[in-house]
């Protein structure tokens, strides 16, 4: 047995469940001893409900946010349609992806998330370098995503600039500062406000529907720049502005696919909730279906009543929605007024994925994976927090934020880059679970019926690697310097980093999580 077992093993009570659902099994309560068999002791206090999770999930969701900041890309692609269409269609198989995930995360429901699923399902002779890829995987795409939530933050505030001056150019060092300043408000939020951030979850859902309600009013009272028939707010299509042709209705997916990028990002909360075997997977697969509904209301009323698609094209700093929503509303004010709503979403959004991201570098760093583990693995009990998690969290952020004084393209790579990590790593322990005949997943606790189960396994795995190649592909063409999306470049680059790190150092310390067989029925 290696040293790093026989260390887990010291804090864990390791009873022998064999898999599948053979007699035996003991019932297992109490959230302490659930994680002493997942192989780790108690470290964080379980202030979470079912209700919180969702709330947070959403809060990461933040739709009038995760929708809007990218929107540029539905203009380019065509418009309309993929729109409201497109927003449709990336609900059903997200949803198929966040029901696959929820098996899993019943099954194992630990804060190492997918690196810990993909340790127990795979074969033993690779399952160590398998995690560890998976893990880097998810800790690349924590951290990019998080990265690409808070500059798109600084990038919206910008926009409110210009909506009173049209013609200011931000220049990157300008949007650098606001990014900085955003990271750390949300460390210290995040770090010192820990027991009060269930609240700040809640607060956000409410605020989101709220904002979400005012949004459809005064979209439809104002139509400044009048209304669109019925037939063009749900179906309108240009495929010229891209220059992708009939392909252009896949590039207005993005915002969509963007929207519910990060939906297994709450796996990485278990450890922090109660119950986690049940009302964690409940919490991931309710996401969807809850924000996609409430998503309609936001985005049908800007069908409805936005200007030419031409006129959108051109919007300061590359964000759509101020611009949209100055034009439609007939005033810099009362565009500022509804970008106000979404910029406090946004705030929260950064608040809740931030923790998230926290979380999962916490978890991975537990594990000895990551150069000086034993910094970032630690909690600070008086806080209950794994502040300096957070502090990682938050300087790779800035570090990485420093490209864009470089090259804003190869920047914005980083938000394809989230998507992509994130995306990758869902589908790891799920193409290894569907090789094994879905056996672990049909003991979980919460778990689908097998047919349906085979279908939305199928179904989130195809569409994964759909996603992977969407977003590896530039917004629009002919291809320049600027245009390029330098995603796949990046990942790569990341990957290679973690390879290189492996070689070197961390084969000797990495072990994998702590062998265990699951939380049963």
């Amino acid at each position: 047995m290696s040293s790093h077992e026989k260390e887990k093993e010291a804090t864990a009570v390791s009873p022998s469940y064999p898999s599948g659902g053979e007699e035996g099994h003991v019932a297992v309560h109490d959230e302490a001893e659930e994680l002493n068999i997942l192989g780790y002791r108690p470290e964080l206090k379980r202030n979470r409900s079912m209700s919180t999770l969702l709330f947070q999930s959403l809060a990461i969701a933040a739709i009038p946010y995760g929708f809007g900041g990218p929107l540029i890309s539905s203009i380019y692609g065509g418009g309309q349609l993929p729109m409201f269409l497109g927003w449709i269609i990336v609900l059903i198989v997200d949803e198929c992806v966040a029901l696959s995930l929820a098996e899993l995360a019943s099954r194992y429901p630990t804060s190492a998330g997918p690196y810990y699923w993909s340790f127990q399902l795979a074969n033993p002779k690779y399952r160590t370098v398998l995690s560890f890829i998976t893990g880097w995987t998810w800790l690349i795409g924590n951290w990019t995503i998080t990265l690409s939530v808070n500059f798109g933050f600084a990038s919206l505030i910008a926009a409110c600039v210009a909506l009173y001056k049209p013609d200011i150019v931000f220049e990157g060092w300008q949007l650098l500062l606001i990014f900085y300043g955003l990271c750390i408000l949300t460390f210290f939020i995040a770090a010192f406000g820990n027991k009060f951030l269930p609240s700040v979850d809640t607060l956000c859902a409410v605020f989101t529907l709220l904002a979400i309600f005012i949004t459809l009013i005064c979209l439809s009272v104002k139509a400044n720049v009048g209304r669109n028939s019925p037939g063009d707010t749900l179906g309108y299509y240009d495929d010229s502005l891209s220059g992708w042709g009939g392909f252009s209705f896949f590039i207005g997916l993005l915002p969509s696919a963007y929207t519910f990028s990060a939906i297994g990002m709450i796996s990485a909360m278990a450890e922090e909730c109660e119950s986690p075997t049940v009302k964690l997977p409940k919490a991931i697969s309710l996401c969807v279906p809850v924000g996609g509904i409430a998503g309609l209301f936001f985005i049908i009323p800007i069908c409805a009543t936005m200007p030419a698609l031409s006129e959108i094209l051109n919007a300061p700093v590359g964000q759509a929605l101020p611009f949209i929503f100055g034009a439609v509303m007939g005033t810099p004010g009362g565009g500022l007024a509804l970008t106000f709503l979404v910029l406090i979403i946004t705030l929260f959004c950064s608040i809740s994925i931030t923790v998230a991201a926290s979380r999962c570098t916490w978890a991975f760093a537990r594990d000895k994976a990551i150069p000086l583990s034993r910094v970032w693995s630690k909690v600070d009990e008086r806080h209950e927090t794994p502040i300096w998690a957070l502090v990682l969290t938050t300087v790779v952020q800035m570090l990485l934020g420093l490209i864009n004084l470089g090259s804003s393209s190869a920047f914005l790579a980083f938000v394809s880059v989230g998507v992509m990590a994130l995306a990758v790593t869902y589908a790891i322990p799920v193409v290894i679970s569907m090789i094994h005949g879905r056996r672990e997943v049909n003991d979980a606790a919460w778990h689908m019926p097998n047919m349906i189960g085979w279908i939305c396994n199928i179904v989130a795995v195809l569409w994964i690697a759909f996603e992977v190649v969407l977003f590896s592909m530039p917004t629009a063409l002919p291809v320049t310097e600027v245009s390029m999306n330098y995603a796949i470049v990046v990942f790569v680059g990341f990957m290679a980093m973690s390879g290189i790190w492996y070689a070197v150092y961390a084969h000797k310390v990495y072990r994998g999580p702590p062998e265990s067989d699951g939380l049963h029925l």
